[in-house]
């Protein structure tokens, strides 16, 4: 069955598969500035759909709560609209209410009238390089599986660059769409935080058999490199057919290669 992926701004995209609709990091506020404890965050670009446009929404997966890149002032305030909020155990007790905290590789799922079931399996994220962990916080990713064996998995990889923990996804799921937190952000040191074209080439060597649709390229200035860096690095190492470039607010229909 087909999924559809609306993108609607940084890390924030509507997916929507087999009839349930998953929301990603939300982030809905106009642009300005986020003053975190050792770093100012600059956000340039509002988002493609307000969440009264989005409309009903399963579930959000927050890959992280302590960044407003992730999740901004609005993005806190849709939480409590949503059924279920699916996030780092960290950050679940950090936001309290029903949101539900997720160890990497445990499951969660999400179960229609009909029968249909999602199993959602949080992830290792590591937000920068080796040793970044007591600065940047705990962070997961997601994959999302159908119970429809004609479904392929997404996984969602939150903030994170390549290491060990994103090959150890590729070699435990099979995931036909796969969406990379890129843009290579950097802030503070002389390093990226998400992933960067080379980390984004080897996440789609890892999943041979998935079609790459980055998020988190655009919209903050701390953000070093966007889609078309993407595209091109893509195109030279004749991976662009493997690439998915979404045009914000526009739902895209998103099927494996």
């Amino acid at each position: 069955m087909p999924i559809a992926i609306t993108l609607i701004g940084g890390p924030t995209a509507l997916i929507e598969i087999d009839g349930f609709r998953l929301l990603t990091d939300p982030t809905f506020d106009a642009p300005g500035a986020y003053q975190l404890p050792h770093v100012t965050l600059e956000k340039t670009i509002g988002p493609a759909l307000k969440p009264d446009a989005i409309g009903p929404v399963d579930a959000v997966l927050l890959s992280h709560d302590q960044h407003s890149d992730n999740l901004d002032n609005s993005g806190r305030n849709f939480l409590h609209k949503v059924k279920r909020v699916l996030t780092t155990e960290a950050g679940a007790k950090r936001l309290g209410g029903h949101v539900e905290g997720l160890a990497p590789w445990a499951t969660a799922h999400l179960k229609d009238g009909d029968g249909n079931m999602l199993t959602i399996t949080a992830t290792p994220a590591r937000h920068g390089p080796a040793g970044i962990e007591p600065l940047s916080g705990d962070v997961i990713g997601f994959v999302v599986q159908s119970s429809r064996k004609d479904t392929s998995a997404v996984y969602v990889s939150g903030d994170t660059t390549w290491f060990d923990g994103v090959a150890e996804v590729a070699r435990r799921f099979k995931c036909g769409v796969v969406l990379p937190f890129a843009g290579a952000a950097q802030t503070r040191g002389p390093f990226h935080l998400t992933m960067d074209t080379n980390d984004t080439i080897e996440t789609a060597r890892a999943f041979p058999d998935a079609t790459i649709v980055p998020v988190h390229t655009e919209g903050w200035a701390h953000f070093r490199q966007n889609s078309e860096d993407l595209r091109k690095a893509f195109d030279v190492l004749g991976f662009g057919t493997r690439l998915r470039l979404l045009e914000p607010g526009v739902p895209t229909v998103v099927e494996a290669p």
